[in-house]
């Protein structure tokens, strides 16, 4: 191997080792989460955003809380509700008095100035609302009377969203949902969990996380990450996956025209190809494999499709599309991979 390749074979290392540290402070204050910290941890290193689904009091907020403190990254949090409104979240510009006589114009920064922003519950804000987090999320800026104001950086959006309650709620619209890295499904803890749980919260001291990182040392293995070599089976995995989720395409069966109103655009695959390699990084691998692809498919596109009315009779479910077409697209590369 080259010097190069020493270098970054080393790098990758040192990272992934940083990465466990981290991954145990989380540990300490979410319990029995594993997978879903990993895979927000893996929307982090890819430089994303993460969408939360979880039924109220799963942690979701304590684990965005903890990851802030063990990143090392200023954070804020936004409760959405129906009557906020856009100056809420992005700031407004307030007309003062002039030391010198007179008045001025100046601009009051709102909380999505921040380097981590927890938006709580974001599909109970109007339309008109959460469209303020659009150019925020893809630019990693915002327009505020008619000036370009960059946000710090790193910037990431850790959205929540609870799926059981749909009443006077407003579901993003497909735009918002596809800049989302990952959608992360929060699930019930298992029984030896909720016990662990019940031991560690119920006591007069709360466990404390270290930090492990901060801003500038997160940017760095942001582009670490995009450094690592991606096998050329995994780039086809990811092709053949994203192309045959979209009803149209000559890569579409007949199941996926029958099932998918809409399927996911080339975003979906530039998502899936940095949270491979995130998720390499994090279990200290140095290169991603076609179980990736796999085993990321469905955070990566469930939020990127929607089911026909005729599936949705059915009762077929989105996660079941996602599962048959990796059967069917991945089989043949993780075979040849072996």
């Amino acid at each position: 191997m080259s010097e190069a390749t020493d270098d970054l074979v080393a790098e990758i290392e040192r990272l992934g080792e940083r990465l466990g540290e981290a991954r145990a402070q989380v540990a300490r204050r979410v319990i029995g989460q594993e997978t879903v910290v990993d895979l927000t941890l893996n929307a982090l290193l890819s430089g994303g955003h993460a969408l939360l689904v979880g039924a109220p009091g799963l942690a979701k907020t304590r684990l965005v809380e903890t990851l802030g403190g063990v990143m090392g990254l200023g954070a804020n949090r936004i409760q959405f509700t129906p009557d906020l409104m856009p100056a809420d979240i992005l700031g407004a510009e307030v007309l003062e008095e002039a030391a010198g006589g007179g008045r001025a114009f100046r601009f009051i920064q709102g909380p999505i100035f921040c380097q981590l922003l927890m938006a709580d519950e974001i599909n109970r804000a109007s339309p008109r609302t959460q469209s303020a987090l659009l150019q925020a999320m893809q630019e990693k800026e915002v327009t505020v009377a008619g000036a370009n104001r960059p946000l710090p950086r790193p910037f990431h959006v850790l959205a929540t969203q609870n799926p059981i309650e749909q009443e006077g709620t407003y579901p993003l619209p497909e735009a918002q949902l596809d800049r989302f890295l990952l959608q992360v499904d929060v699930d019930y803890p298992t029984l030896d969990a909720e016990r662990a749980i019940l031991m560690a919260t119920t006591g007069l001291d709360d466990a404390a996380a270290t930090p492990v990182f901060d801003a500038d040392s997160l940017l760095q293995a942001q582009r670490l990450v995009r450094r690592m070599p991606v096998g050329e089976s995994v780039v086809e995995a990811i092709l053949a996956l994203v192309r045959s989720a979209r009803p149209g395409e000559g890569e579409a069966t007949e199941e996926v025209e029958a099932a998918v109103a809409w399927g996911p655009g080339p975003r979906a695959a530039q998502a899936l190809m940095m949270a491979v390699r995130a998720k390499a990084l994090l279990e200290q691998r140095l290169a991603p494999s076609v179980a990736d692809v796999a085993a990321l498919a469905r955070p990566a596109l469930k939020h990127r499709m929607a089911l026909t009315f005729s599936a949705k009779a059915e009762g077929q479910t989105i996660e079941a599309v996602i599962d048959g077409l990796v059967a069917r697209a991945l089989d043949g590369p993780r075979e040849a991979a072996a």
